[in-house]
């Protein structure tokens, strides 16, 4: 069975958050938060420095992958950093993740990007076997973080 893919709509939200809430049972590093995701998913629609796709089963959102573009001074230039790359459990296994990040680094490709970057939870082993599958390497960095105190300024920068 084919499966189509297409830009992320502001009407595929509850869609997505549903996606994230399972992604993110998964992650150690993560909760699911509502309210947070929601947020986070109309900004990512709403700015130009980001790209998300999402595979349908005719008009059923079934999977997603988000993309942010940001400056890379080792490279010399811009490169994106895929996020949220999740395909519905009953779906797992049937391509889409690879179409999805087919369309990603498409995209990608033709705004002149130079790498693409993503993170993936160390113990998802079949997600780590997935992405060795479709090319990606692994790298010698870490992952580090640190929360800054919480503040209503988040869009002050912007």
């Amino acid at each position: 069975m084919a499966y189509s893919v297409r830009h992320a709509r502001r009407d595929d939200i509850p869609s997505l958050a549903t996606l994230l809430q399972e992604l993110f049972s998964i992650e150690h590093d993560f909760n699911f938060d509502h309210s947070k995701q929601t947020k986070a998913l109309q900004l990512l629609l709403s700015d130009s420095r980001c790209c998300m796709f999402v595979a349908l089963d005719q008009s059923k959102v079934i999977a997603m992958c988000s993309l942010q573009v940001v400056v890379s001074t080792a490279e010399g230039g811009y490169v994106g950093l895929i996020e949220d790359v999740v395909v519905d459990t009953d779906y797992r296994g049937k391509g889409i993740g690879k179409q999805l990040l087919s369309s990603m680094e498409k995209w990608a490709e033709h705004r002149g990007l130079l790498r693409l970057q993503l993170l993936a939870d160390k113990d998802n082993q079949s997600a780590l076997e997935f992405y060795k599958a479709v090319e990606w390497s692994n790298t010698h960095l870490i992952a580090l973080r640190k929360y800054l105190p919480n503040t209503d300024k988040i869009h002050a920068i912007f």
